[in-house]
């Protein structure tokens, strides 16, 4: 039986995937495989991208600047799911999660703030926690599991969820090895 995605019953394993631009590695996809949710924060490329996620797990997209209404309905600029208890913002441009006294693009006035927000664009891995993500707990960027910068690998990356709080973060290459990680590790 598959666990309901806003029951805050459960450990949850969310995969965290930007900018394939219609290349999906087999070792994303090995990856991911674990998952019990994969987020997409855009640039994915075309529907056969996100059909292939689909086959390892429930999957929440949202549309990133190479990316048309080829999608449907399901798949817009902005996504707010709920996984484990734990509130999200998703949307690909890293401005579009930033809240501010009145909102932001993907939060208006007296939503619930979300505990983490995911962004792509960049192709640029990060995590921010603290008071440098506030209202949020986490702004988190994946990185680019293809076309990456900055110098990193192709990556991808794993939010750990439990009981409505967030255990920990962390973002790998697609070799395996950790690049970014806060939190317990799971």
């Amino acid at each position: 039986m598959d666990k309901p995605l806003n029951s805050t019953a459960g450990f949850f394993r969310i995969g965290l995937v930007s900018d394939t631009h219609g290349q999906l590695d087999p070792k994303a996809y090995a990856a991911l495989a674990e998952c019990d949710h994969i987020i997409h924060a855009g640039d994915i490329g075309g529907p056969d991208i996100i059909r292939s996620l689909e086959s390892l797990a429930p999957v929440t997209a949202v549309l990133g600047n190479n990316d048309y209404d080829e999608y449907g309905a399901a798949v817009g600029r902005f996504a707010h799911p709920v996984i484990g208890g734990v509130r999200l913002l998703v949307a690909h441009y890293p401005q579009d999660v930033r809240i501010g006294f009145s909102g932001g693009p993907g939060i208006a006035p007296g939503d619930p703030i979300p505990q983490v927000c995911v962004h792509g664009h960049t192709h640029v891995p990060e995590i921010i926690a603290g008071a440098d993500a506030r209202p949020a707990d986490y702004v988190i960027c994946p990185g680019a599991a293809f076309r990456p910068r900055g110098g990193f690998p192709r990556c991808i990356g794993y939010l750990f969820v439990e009981g409505g709080r967030v255990l920990g973060v962390r973002i790998e290459s697609l070799d395996g090895d950790v690049v970014f990680e806060t939190g317990d590790r799971n």
